[in-house]
C-alpha cells in the first residue's frame, strides 16, 4: 500500500497532544467514595490529535509536515484492562498558544517553508491554536483544504473544500449548515453505521470495536491521502473507513 502514496505531500495544521493510557486492574471501590480503585500495570503513550493525523499519514506511506503549538497538552486515560472500560480522563495543560499571524500569512498557494503540498489538513481541536479567522485566511490562500474542527461551523469555513464532522457535531451545528448551505462540503461519520456524503451513505464493515480513540484522525488521514491519489472523494471515503476500521480493533490511539 505505501508505494501508492509515496509521492504525496500533506501539510497538517492544528493542536497536538500526548495521549497517555494507564491500564490496570480494578477489583473494588474506594472506601471513601464511589470510585473504582485502579492498580496500574502498564502505561503507553503516543502523539495525539494533529500528531496522530501525521502519524497515520506517514503510516499510509505519504509525507507529512506538522504546524502545531509548542506547549505539550497531555490527555491521560485510566483504563480497566480486563474490560477496556475508561474510568477517567485527566487533561493537563489543556490550552495552546495561538498560531502567529506571520506564520498563517506565510502559508500560500500550498507552499510552506519553500515546500509545495498537495493538500492541507486543518485539525482543530479548539485548544486555542487556531481561531476562526486563522482558518479563513489559510483556506482562502490555499486549495485542497480538509477541515476537521470542534467549532460550530459558520461562514469562516466557506473556503474549505471538505469538512469532516461526526453525527453528534452535525446536530450541534445543523442550524448554521442549513443557513450557509454547507451540506455539500460535509463528510458526516456515523460510527458503525458508516459515512454520509451528499445524502449517499457509505456503509462500513462491522467489526469488534475495542477503542474509538483517535479513529477520526485515522479517517481524516486516509481520506486526504486517497483523495490526493485518485481525486475521487467517494473512493477516498471508502478508503478512510477501511483505515478507521483497522484502528478501532486495537487498544489505545494507534496508526493503521
Amino acid at each position: 500500500m505505501k508505494e501508492n502514496f509515496k509521492d504525496i505531500n500533506i501539510l497538517v495544521i492544528g493542536d497536538s497532544c500526548t495521549d497517555v493510557f494507564i491500564y490496570g486492574h480494578t477489583f473494588r471501590l474506594a472506601p471513601e467514595g464511589p470510585a473504582p480503585v485502579l492498580n496500574p500495570i502498564q502505561e503507553k503513550s503516543n502523539g495525539g490529535m494533529a500528531l496522530n493525523v501525521c502519524a497515520n499519514i506517514n503510516a499510509i506511506g505519504a509525507k507529512c509536515k506538522l504546524v502545531t503549538q509548542e506547549e505539550n497538552i497531555f490527555k491521560t486515560r485510566y483504563v480497566d484492562e480486563r474490560t477496556n472500560s475508561l474510568l477517567i480522563r485527566v487533561d493537563t495543560n489543556d490550552k495552546a498558544t495561538r498560531i502567529s499571524q506571520d506564520l498563517v500569512n506565510s502559508i500560500k498557494n500550498n507552499f510552506y517553508d519553500g515546500v509545495h503540498y498537495d493538500a492541507l489538513v486543518i485539525s482543530d481541536y479548539c485548544k486555542g491554536f487556531l481561531k476562526e479567522s486563522d482558518i479563513t485566511t489559510i483556506a482562502r490562500n490555499n486549495k485542497n483544504i480538509f477541515l476537521d474542527t470542534k467549532k460550530i461551523l459558520d461562514d469562516w469555513c466557506l473556503d474549505c473544500d471538505y469538512i469532516k464532522i461526526n453525527h453528534i457535531e452535525f446536530e450541534k451545528t445543523k442550524h448554521t449548515i442549513c443557513r450557509l448551505n454547507l451540506y455539500e462540503k460535509l463528510i458526516i461519520t456515523h460510527s458503525d453505521k458508516g459515512c454520509e456524503y451528499r445524502s449517499l451513505m457509505h456503509p462500513v464493515e462491522r467489526v469488534n470495536c475495542k477503542d474509538m480513540s483517535g479513529a477520526g484522525d485515522t479517517f481524516m488521514s486516509g481520506l486526504v491521502c486517497e483523495w490526493v491519489r485518485s481525486k475521487d472523494i467517494n473512493r477516498a471515503i471508502n478508503f478512510a473507513q477501511d483505515c478507521a476500521t483497522k484502528v478501532v480493533q486495537k487498544l489505545g490511539v494507534c496508526t493503521i
